[in-house]
């Protein structure tokens, strides 16, 4: 099993823009395939051209997140934020063409909501339906637009603070299998699984080839080997569902304990990562070694 293990950008730099380009570099010294950026808005300073220039300069390839938010949201009863939202993941696989990268993931049906500081809002069963019912419809439009452009969606379930529309592996299944298109697998990440799923390696064996992007994720988010995943076990199921693509580490740092401080929300590094990350890495492909040998 080949799995290249990357870095989420943000780790670095927020916002990452293209003065901070030289963290592939970094990246690759540190042991790390690939990066996982977010898909960069206008804003940003981020030439696709220019973008893939470095990072093959590098040696790293390249993963792409989508930022959904409610005015790009498939899932939404406002006609115009579910126009929004396909015009953006179409968007997406422009810059992802552009950047020579193959896999887009997030969570696809937009609307994140505690982590980017929206409440949660209470729905019946009908809503819930009817919300489901447009998710499905606009991943079937936008899949077979990725697989024409050789890339392919990876749908992610968040945990049910964050979302209300895909939160578990078995309905990630569900939608993807109702898609039906090479356009659209499942994305996982160990963090929102840990408090979702009965059991995260049964999950993992359950998405079995639908599986596209692996996020490894301490339950803390924390460095991977710092909380109480078990490794072994993860990437042993990893190994008995065939999966051979790319693992990304998303560590968000947690510093500060204080009372009233929200700990949901990223904090830029206050100190030099780079020791911690190597020891997160090696975490993983120690588990991922045991994993091929021990069967």
């Amino acid at each position: 099993m080949d799995n290249p293990i990357g870095i989420i950008s943000m780790q670095f730099a927020r916002p990452f823009t293209g003065a901070e380009l030289h963290y592939f570099d970094h990246a690759a010294r540190l042991g790390f395939d690939f990066v996982e950026l977010l898909v960069p808005e206008p804003e940003d300073n981020l030439p696709p051209a220019e973008v893939r220039r470095a990072a093959a300069d590098a040696g790293v390839s390249l993963v792409l997140a989508a930022r959904v938010n409610p005015q790009r949201s498939i899932a939404s009863e406002d006609p115009a934020a579910r126009q929004g939202g396909l015009d953006y993941l179409e968007r997406c696989v422009e810059v992802a063409e552009a950047m020579g990268v193959t896999l887009v993931g997030g969570p696809l049906y937009g609307e994140p909501m505690v982590f980017a500081g929206r409440p949660p809002v209470p729905r019946g069963d009908d809503d819930i339906a009817a919300r489901a019912a447009r998710t499905i419809e606009g991943l079937a439009q936008v899949a077979p637009v990725a697989r024409a452009a050789g890339v392919t969606f990876g749908l992610e379930p968040l945990n049910r603070f964050e979302t209300d529309v895909v939160s578990t592996t078995r309905q990630a299944i569900e939608v993807v299998d109702a898609v039906g298109d090479a356009g659209l697998g499942v994305m996982l990440d160990t963090f929102h699984m840990n408090m979702e799923e009965r059991s995260i390696p049964d999950a993992i064996r359950a998405a079995g080839d639908r599986l596209v992007h692996f996020q490894a994720n301490e339950n803390h988010r924390g460095h991977p080997g710092t909380g109480h995943i078990d490794w072994t076990s993860v990437m042993r199921a990893l190994h008995h569902a065939g999966y051979g693509g790319p693992i990304s580490l998303e560590p968000f740092r947690r510093d500060d304990d204080r009372v009233g401080l929200p700990i949901a929300h990223w904090r830029a590094p206050h100190e030099d990562e780079s020791a911690k990350l190597r020891a997160g890495l090696g975490v993983v492909r120690s588990a991922l070694a045991l994993a091929e040998v021990d069967q």
